[in-house]
């Protein structure tokens, strides 16, 4: 169903949420590793399952995994493309394969953009995830959350009373194999949220901030390094291919136009390091194909 707004933006209604047909319409990347189409074109073959096959002593920590950097970041508001970070609903990012979550939420576990809204709670994503482990059992799912706002110390305490008596949620520091942590929720312990199990970031506090795109290429290179050397042990290691280049007053480098450079060039860089293990790889607007990259990973 279609409509115009002031005659001027036309607009298309999918799965219960708006965006602009010029948005909708839009290609992704011939080698599918940007995607900025909302709606989930999975084929048949596709192997939703692809933690199945890893090796239930193997230990999460030694896994590589695609992620999404900002998972609940959909809406823009009066931040325009700079709040937007995702397409893909939290269920579809599941099935196209992501399995670590980065959750950014407020008091009253609001999932949040900095300041801006994303109309969907810490629990209505928790209710997704069971939901998908409930059809998946093979899968394990990481979730981050990172408390934001100025009650942020309040975060974690509505986080446990929303958890409590839910038996597939991992909530020590212990890892787990991955026989330990199929059809399970899998925490992360990250500064204020001390839930889960420990993780190492290889970003800089000012990593993200984007001014040079092929120096940004650089920084994702040094990050995959450290995480290689660092994968294997007792963390959870954390590298984000995202930026933006709004705090460098470079207004043409939203998040999208970042990942439309920087996707198909890490699906590049990945097929040189195959066999390696890097943890987490959180992204912006990730496609099927960089998606199944980040899981070959895994295959020596």
């Amino acid at each position: 169903m279609c409509w115009c707004i002031c005659l001027e933006q036309c607009v298309v209604r999918v799965r219960h949420n708006v965006y602009p047909i010029a948005y909708y319409y839009r290609a992704y990347s011939e080698d599918q590793s940007f995607n900025d189409d909302p709606v989930l074109h999975l084929p048949e073959s596709y192997d939703i399952n692809w933690m199945k096959s890893i090796d239930n002593n193997k230990k999460l920590t030694s896994i590589t995994i695609p992620g999404t950097h900002d998972t609940g970041a959909l809406r823009g508001y009066i931040a325009g493309d700079f709040a937007i970070c995702q397409v893909w609903s939290v269920a579809d990012q599941l099935k196209a394969g992501i399995r670590y979550l980065d959750l950014r939420v407020k008091k009253n576990l609001e999932i949040v953009h900095g300041r801006i809204p994303q109309d969907i709670t810490f629990t209505e994503v928790l209710d997704q995830v069971q939901s998908f482990l409930k059809n998946h059992s093979s899968e394990a799912v990481l979730i981050r959350v990172k408390p934001e706002g100025s009650n942020k110390g309040k975060v974690q305490t509505q986080v446990q009373n929303v958890i409590k008596g839910q038996q597939n949620i991992w909530v020590t520091s212990d890892i787990p194999t991955m026989g330990e942590a199929r059809g399970k929720v899998i925490l992360l312990q990250k500064n204020e949220f001390t839930l889960g199990i420990p993780t190492f970031g290889t970003d800089q506090p000012d990593d993200y901030k984007v001014s040079d795109l092929e120096m940004k290429k650089e920084k994702i290179k040094q990050h995959l390094t450290e995480a290689k050397e660092k994968c294997g042990h007792q963390q959870i290691i954390l590298s984000y291919s995202s930026g933006t280049g709004l705090p460098k007053l470079q207004f043409h480098l939203t998040p999208k136009e970042i990942a439309k450079v920087i996707n198909p060039w890490l699906n590049g860089y990945l097929n040189q390091l195959r066999g390696s293990c890097f943890g987490v790889i959180a992204m912006d607007f990730p496609h099927l194909g960089l998606i199944k990259k980040t899981t070959e990973m895994n295959t020596v």
